[in-house]
């Protein structure tokens, strides 16, 4: 009997965690993509210097929200939605949608700083012989961003390993409650300090597992993108 409700656990655990790292990455890859390629296509008309300083606090914003402590985010997002906070009327405070929210902010930065770099790196060169044969600026934009497919996709798996592997800021908004909002990295937290030990080791195991998968799929990218 035991065993069983052991899996259950461990089954539920699992799913939710790939629910809510999985919707919070599919949300941030909608918006944080096309702001990626606006970024990484605009050019900014004016002296070289100007040009320069404005791509310079562009990518020290980017770079400064790329590197957000989940454990703050958590708290932001906490204090929204909290009872006395702007949100709190929505009572989302504790639940898999607070998660899903504080993850969100986590992955977005990711994927734009990524897709950013990956579409400048060839915008120059790709997007001038586009316009040079007539194209569009919508269709050489198109044309980048095909190009730079292998940096978009390397940012959508960088932030899902980075969502699934985060613990701090789902902890405060999630509340690390059994069965409700209990994922792989909080739910190790708690058995380990409950002295749980075949539980917390079982489910590290798991989150191994997809942190290989999710490097595995990196270093494939990586290599393919080399080749071509």
């Amino acid at each position: 009997m035991y065993e069983g409700i052991f899996w259950e656990e461990v089954l539920n655990i699992t799913l939710l965690s790939l629910k809510v790292s999985g919707l919070a990455t599919l949300i941030g890859a909608l918006i944080g993509i096309p702001i990626g390629t606006f970024l990484g296509l605009r050019r900014f008309k004016g002296k070289r210097t100007i040009m320069r300083f404005v791509d310079v606090i562009m990518k020290t914003i980017v770079n400064t929200f790329m590197g957000l402590p989940p454990v703050v985010v958590g708290l932001i997002v906490y204090l929204l939605l909290t009872a006395s906070g702007p949100l709190g009327w929505l009572g989302l405070l504790y639940t898999p949608m607070a998660m899903i929210m504080t993850q969100l902010i986590i992955v977005i930065p990711i994927i734009i700083g990524i897709t950013m770099s990956a579409v400048g790196s060839i915008e120059k060169s790709i997007r001038e012989k586009a316009l040079s044969l007539g194209a569009t600026e919508t269709q050489a934009a198109l044309l980048v961003l095909r190009e730079a497919r292998m940096g978009v996709l390397s940012s959508i798996i960088a932030a899902f390993g980075a969502a699934i592997s985060e613990v701090g800021g789902i902890m405060i908004t999630g509340g690390n409650i059994r069965w409700w909002t209990r994922t792989l990295t909080t739910a190790i937290v708690i058995e380990t300090e409950l002295g749980n030990f075949t539980m917390a080791l079982t489910l590290g195991a798991i989150l191994l597992t997809i942190a290989f998968i999710i490097n595995l799929a990196l270093t494939i990218i990586q290599v393919k993108g080399a080749r071509e």
